[in-house]
């Protein structure tokens, strides 16, 4: 009896495997996946100071690295659309059962897939290295279908390539020329064209946009591959019409397709100091160190009258009653993975928007001097000493402005703080009449 059962057991056949698996387990398809996930993140490693903290920051710059992901998916699927050729197995192809559309997708899905694969990862890793650091915002994975969609395109197009160019510069030569296209300057008339293409800053695209990027790019890219491969090459004109559609729609609506992020526009205030601390609510966790580092000036400033009503940090300017807190973009200078890199020279920065008078024209030399003694008190340069010494170099002008500005910051810090605090008040009083005359004199 169980020797009767082992028996049929052995002549029982296994269950065929689908062929996918196959390629997708074993040769090229998984190294593909790799290349692009070392392209994305080398370059993504490599300005690691640049985006970390920033959600917008890391969506953009994750985006950025299809300019180097893209031709490498091209030039992998065109590597092993010529597989067979290298192999000279394309005559036993040919006798095969299958027809040559599922033959060819049976070779291009898997490094399609694995490319993905590869590019999904860079996305996840890059996101996770971001969210200890974050200030504020959120993830913004609204740009990911559309540029990994771009990237199976890019195999899927390279493929065909590979089978149709017999050479075996075909896959470096079409790399080359697919980085190169990705890096023509903005402001050509086929940007809104380029999945690479990262045209409005701060912004974001409207929902549709992703499907219409999805719909162009693997539209084409499924035409070439029915025109080259199907028995009816007349189906190569289904995909083609979607695709000439979403890219009519794209380079009609160009950047209308991408709307503004609102949250940089909106300010998170700190309301218990005067002037008031106002910061992006995209950096709104960075608010409490911002405070931090003007506790010194706001502390001298308790009881004086006169002053802005508040720091923002406004990209187009102040408004009126403000002064202008230090820009913190781009990152990777003043703010570095959610810290400030240097709060002295920050603060010394904020002093000087409350003591500027740019909007007031050119101010005698009295003006000046006040000017700088308030910005000495205040928020002293981190290399006031380096200046100062260069100015006792100079000629017999500046060693006399020199000794002047040395006597109005003594002056200045020397008053006891009721007169100092009388002084300040009528100084800054003038300052927002722009009122040479009425600045106190040293």
């Amino acid at each position: 009896m169980t020797t009767t059962t082992d028996t049929l057991a052995a002549a029982t056949p296994k269950a065929a495997r689908h062929p996918l698996r196959a390629e997708a387990v074993r040769g090229f398809p998984p190294l593909a996946g790799i290349a692009v996930m070392v392209a994305g993140g080398a370059t993504m490693i490599a300005s690691a100071r640049e985006w970390q903290g920033d959600w917008a920051e890391t969506a953009g710059q994750v985006h950025d690295g299809l300019l180097m992901a893209l031709p490498v998916a091209a030039a992998a699927g065109c590597w092993h659309g010529g597989r067979e050729r290298r192999r000279r197995t394309e005559e036993l192809w040919g006798t095969a059962v299958r027809p040559p559309l599922t033959r060819l997708l049976a070779c291009a899905v898997p490094v399609g897939l694995w490319v993905a694969l590869g590019y999904l990862l860079v996305v996840a890793c890059v996101n996770l290295a971001t969210w200890p650091y974050a200030l504020g915002d959120h993830p913004h994975p609204i740009l990911v279908p559309g540029d990994t969609a771009a990237l199976m395109a890019a195999v899927l197009l390279g493929h065909v390539v590979g089978r149709i160019v017999p050479s075996l510069l075909a896959a470096p030569l079409l790399g080359v020329a697919g980085f190169a296209g990705l890096a023509l300057p903005e402001g050509n008339g086929v940007q809104p064209l380029d999945p690479a293409s990262f045209t409005v800053q701060g912004s974001w695209p409207v929902w549709w946009q992703p499907l219409a990027v999805t719909a162009w790019t693997l539209g084409l890219a499924f035409a070439l591959a029915l025109a080259y491969a199907a028995r009816r090459r007349a189906t190569a004109l289904l995909p083609l019409a979607a695709a000439l559609t979403a890219g009519a729609l794209l380079a009609q609506v160009g950047d209308a397709t991408w709307q503004p992020d609102p949250l940089p526009r909106r300010q998170v205030c700190d309301t218990s100091t005067t002037p008031a601390i106002c910061v992006s609510a995209q950096y709104g966790g960075l608010l409490p160190q911002v405070t931090t580092a003007l506790s010194g000036i706001t502390g001298k400033l308790r009881g004086v009258q006169g002053l802005p009503v508040r720091w923002a940090d406004r990209e187009d300017g102040p408004r009126a009653g403000e002064a202008q807190l230090p820009i913190l973009s781009p990152l990777g200078f003043s703010l570095v993975r959610g810290r400030l890199t240097r709060p002295d020279r920050y603060a010394w920065e904020a002093a000087a928007a409350l003591s500027d008078r740019g909007q007031c024209g050119r101010q005698p030399e009295g003006v000046s001097l006040a000017d700088d003694a308030v910005l000495s008190y205040l928020a002293p340069s981190p290399a006031q000493s380096e200046f100062d010494a260069v100015a006792a170099k100079g000629n017999a002008a500046t060693r006399a402005h020199l000794r002047a500005s040395r006597a109005a910051r003594a002056e200045l810090a020397g008053m006891d703080e009721q007169r100092r605090r009388t002084w300040l008040s009528a100084y800054f009083a003038a300052r927002a009449a722009c009122d040479e005359k009425g600045v106190p004199s040293l």
